[in-house]
């Protein structure tokens, strides 16, 4: 097999303009480029994106376009992305007539998110990879029937998910087969800094869609698991508690009573609204606490957030509500899980008088675990080595 490949990421850079998307995605393209690959990046969402600026909706695309095409040439990669919008089929940065070219040559597509609207236009490359990134509620959505995104899905040829334990028996099973994957960390886009604020922070929605349903269970957002630790700051006086919290599609985030529960709200556009704010914003936390959206939690799929591994290769330790990660990654030092008010009160006293060595096992944990080198290497082989099985 050539070392060399010719791989596609797909992703919502420009659907969604923020810094933490922004990362979770762009990383992916970096660390294939780190590992000597030919990368192209590909947005064809089919949707009308996001402007943070006009709060909602764009009228038109020229906001995000712009955003995209500036992040591109900020990593020399100017030349290297497409965006479709929906309006009458137009392309941004490649052409339509070029991505037709490009698919016809390239080896691998990685669907990350499942962010393309139509995959079928992009068949003739020749192994599609399908990245789940919100386990449970995927699996909830195939077992509910939902025959549009079934059909979606079997355009691929290869499945990964972040629900690294989607054996768990509150997870619907699948017709499918997922391989555990996370998300790549480019190690060298995130420092270790010696001084920090005296604040644990996170970046969170509060609500990001409605919850879904199935056999009588619901699986929610992180609103539901939120009201369980809203008093936590009462319970650790000395630790102050930050969240950059927006209101999310609801538009219901009650920040004036966390506020009077004693957490410090602060505007994550203010805050970290680009790459290099977001990536200030954690170096310059002293630690992430967290919790989980609601239905990982019921799932307990394993999954591990996109964030807190950028809290880890910032040498940041993260204390996170349990989804089942322990069984997959080590817990202790470094990440310290929760499943009650309790066990979270007692984690950040513990991160507090033992930080220098939990700082320390943050680091450790992001460069065995979350390297791009490592974790992208090992869906590549994967990836191939299953589609060719798929097609034979």
């Amino acid at each position: 097999m050539d070392s060399r490949l010719r791989i596609i990421v797909t992703g919502l850079i420009a659907q969604y303009p923020l810094g933490g998307v922004t990362w979770d995605y762009i990383q992916y393209v970096l660390g294939l480029q780190r590992l000597g690959h030919d990368v192209y990046y590909l947005e064809d969402t089919g949707m009308w994106p996001f402007n943070p600026l006009q709060g909602g909706v764009a009228k038109d695309c020229a906001f995000n376009v712009d955003y995209l095409a500036g992040v591109m040439a900020r990593f020399g990669l100017q030349d290297r992305w497409g965006y479709r919008f929906p309006w009458q089929s137009r392309w941004f940065g490649i052409s339509g007539t070029r991505w037709d070219e490009l698919c016809e040559s390239a080896d691998l597509l990685i669907n990350v998110s499942g962010s393309l609207a139509n995959p079928q236009r992009y068949r003739q490359v020749k192994c599609m990879a399908y990245i789940d990134s919100d386990p449970v509620f995927t699996q909830v959505k195939l077992a509910r029937g939902q025959q549009d995104f079934r059909r979606l899905l079997n355009v691929h040829d290869v499945y990964f998910s972040f629900g690294e334990a989607l054996e768990s028996p509150t997870v619907p099973a699948t017709e499918y087969t997922w391989r555990p994957t996370r998300q790549p960390v480019v190690l060298e886009s995130w420092q270790v800094k010696a001084s920090c604020r005296e604040v644990f922070t996170t970046v969170m929605n509060w609500t990001s869609y409605q919850p879904l349903s199935y056999r009588s269970q619901t699986y929610g957002q992180k609103d539901i698991e939120f009201k369980r630790f809203i008093d936590l700051p009462k319970q650790v006086p000395d630790t102050m508690l930050e969240i950059a919290v927006n209101a999310g599609k609801t538009r219901h985030t009650p920040r004036e009573l966390l506020r009077r529960r004693g957490w410090r709200v602060v505007d994550p556009d203010e805050v970290c609204s680009d790459l290099d704010s977001y990536r200030s914003y954690i170096e310059s936390s002293k630690a992430e606490w967290s919790v989980a959206k609601n239905g990982y939690v019921v799932g307990r799929p394993g999954w591990f957030s996109c964030r807190s591994a950028c809290y880890l290769a910032a040498g940041r330790p993260v204390v996170v509500q349990n989804t089942g990660f322990e069984t997959v990654l080590p817990t202790g030092e470094g990440i310290v899980s929760f499943s009650t008010l309790e066990e979270a009160v007692q984690a950040i006293a513990h991160v507090q008088a033992h930080y220098s060595q939990h700082r320390s096992a943050a680091r450790s944990i992001a460069e065995e675990y979350f390297d791009s080198d490592k974790v992208l290497a090992e869906l590549i082989d994967e990836a191939l080595t299953l589609g060719d099985a798929h097609r034979v």
